[in-house]
């Protein structure tokens, strides 16, 4: 089987058929010595699908991140014209005294600081200075709008990415974008311009590449679902040859009932162990298939850069980011993009770095055991969705998309977490809850208003003539499922707990506990029972 992908052959394909390419994933790179060069490449995706677990050590030594006194001008300088504003609205900004002129300051000083920030952002796959760098992820115009704890604080974030799960800070992020590991964000707001023949092709190989990626997951899950046959025949096989020495002369017995038994579970394996190999043998079929376009795509998009991106597709995308962080701080908002001393909050525990927002997502997961499950060809993965730290004082987290447009299956998609949230928790479930509402909504196409999560949840809706955004009070609902009815204290309405129990279960030990807290979780809990005894939900 492996002759058949000499030549080219992609990694993950490559680990399926055990065959060593020489190079070793799994190494994180470092920040580099604090000189200006963010090379956060994060490396493959290999503890991605591991469940998320409670990280201790959220810090580290304090690093010389702000002890340049230049740090203010290198920071804004060599941008044109935006660093000619921002200088000058940032000094009337601080220096106005009336209330009314401070306000017209700021005002004009955030959408300067905005050109600023993405005059920089496509220039991340240049060498950059600190100073920039931290501009873009922490919001740091000038170490002085902060005090020395805070600036000590921050020192303290971790800045490489050693957790193997896919959280970016912006420039990580861009900096993904620059080189093409990553597609721009979806938005419908692009300019729809005519595609030369290139440009068709390296769209035909991207979606080629996502049908090749659900293969190898759905290969994945079959070559693992084959290894627990294998393992169950072995275990059958040894009770099959159990005969101990009794009776006369010490000879073997006769096979037991229990041998028998397992005679007959032989049988059912190897039944099913030809089905698999048969869908296993299929899956080989089509990624050799799939690796044979991609060649032939690659050929003729003869010589095209498929892996740099130009500067302007990373300020589009920047810009993308931008209408994420309006969405996270909502329109009552504080949406001030400049990090200062009176907005930033004193606890490192309180800001949404990396570690803090895996902490909280474990929290959730262990809530929500299907919040990161995706279901393919009967096959199920966990997949999570790209994760952005964006340096502003928003509210809530959100998804932008639940996966890629073109690929449905196996893409993670994209949600963003402010950096500096108001409430670090609530912000955390509020993005599990967009991202529940938008995945279920799109599982379910058109039928999403009858059918699935947000069909339930849209007719309870209608019923009790509620008006406003529905995908609004579900993600209020749900934040009062994971921190309120987990405990126990009944704040849904009947119907939408029943929702929530039957497609979105807490744990069954949970489950368990919650059945002695009252008579509705009980009633749940024996409706459960029937259910089980019957075709199911």
């Amino acid at each position: 089987m492996a002759d058949k992908f000499k030549g080219e052959l992609d990694p993950q394909i490559a680990e399926l058929l055990t065959v060593n390419d020489g190079q070793e994933n799994g190494t994180n790179p470092d920040f580099g010595t604090l000189s200006g060069e963010a090379g956060l490449k994060v490396q493959n995706q290999t503890k991605a699908a591991e469940k998320f677990h409670k990280i201790k050590i959220i810090e580290e030594k304090p690093k010389p991140l702000f002890n340049d006194k230049d740090f203010y001008k290198k920071a804004i300088q060599g941008e044109g014209e935006s660093t000619k504003r921002v200088h000058d609205f940032l000094t009337q900004f601080l220096n106005a005294k009336d209330p009314q002129d401070k306000s017209m300051y700021r005002a004009r000083l955030i959408p300067a600081f905005w050109d600023l920030a993405s005059s920089i952002s496509g220039k991340i796959s240049m060498k950059l200075p600190l100073c920039k760098i931290l501009l873009l992820r922490y919001g740091i115009l000038s170490p002085s709008l902060i005090t020395p704890p805070q600036q000590e604080m921050l020192s303290k974030i971790i800045l490489n990415n050693k957790t193997g799960h896919p959280l970016y800070y912006i420039d990580e992020w861009l900096k993904r974008i620059a080189s093409g590991e990553e597609n721009i964000s979806a938005t419908d707001e692009l300019k729809r311009t005519q595609k030369d023949s290139n440009q068709k092709i390296l769209d035909k190989m991207d979606q080629t590449k996502g049908q090749r990626d659900s293969e190898i997951l759905l290969l994945k899950n079959k070559l693992t679902e084959r290894d627990a046959c294998e393992n169950q025949l072995v275990l059958c096989v040894k009770n099959i040859m159990n005969h101990p020495a009794q009776g006369l002369e010490g000879l073997g017995e006769p096979y037991s009932g229990d041998q028998k038994r397992s005679m007959t579970s032989i049988n059912e394996i190897l039944r099913k162990l030809g089905f698999l190999d048969r869908d296993i043998s299929r899956s080989y079929n089509t990624l050799q298939n799939l690796e044979q376009n991609i060649n032939m795509l690659n050929k003729k998009a003869d010589g095209v850069q498929v892996t740099a991106v130009d500067s302007e597709q990373v300020i589009s995308e920047f810009n993308t980011i931008r209408q994420m962080s309006k969405l996270c701080v909502g329109r009552k908002g504080n949406h001030f993009p400049i990090l200062m001393k009176h907005y930033l909050r004193p606890n490192i525990r309180d800001l949404g770095i990396r570690e803090n927002i895996i902490n909280e997502l474990a929290f959730v997961e262990s809530l929500d055991a299907g919040l990161f499950l995706r279901t393919y060809k009967n096959q199920t993965t966990r997949i999570i969705p790209n994760i952005l730290i964006l340096p502003n004082f928003g509210e809530k987290g959100i998804c932008w998309e639940p996966f890629e447009r073109k690929n449905r299956s196996s893409s993670r998609g994209r949600v963003a977490i402010p950096l500096y949230p108001k409430n670090l928790h609530i912000a955390v479930i509020s993005a599990c809850a967009d991202l529940r509402w938008q995945v279920a909504k799109e599982k379910a196409l058109h039928y999403w208003m009858e059918e699935g999560i947000t069909g339930n949840y849209y007719q309870w809706f209608q019923n009790q003539k509620l008006r406003g955004d529905v995908k609004e009070y579900f993600i209020n609902d749900y934040i009062l499922w994971i921190t309120r009815e987990s405990e126990g204290t009944q704040k849904l309405d009947r119907t939408v707990r029943g929702i929530f129990w039957r497609l979105m279960p807490f744990p069954q030990e949970l489950k368990d506990k919650l059945r002695n807290r009252g008579y509705v979780y009980n009633e749940l809990f024996k409706k459960d029972i029937n259910i089980s005894k019957s075709d199911g939900y």
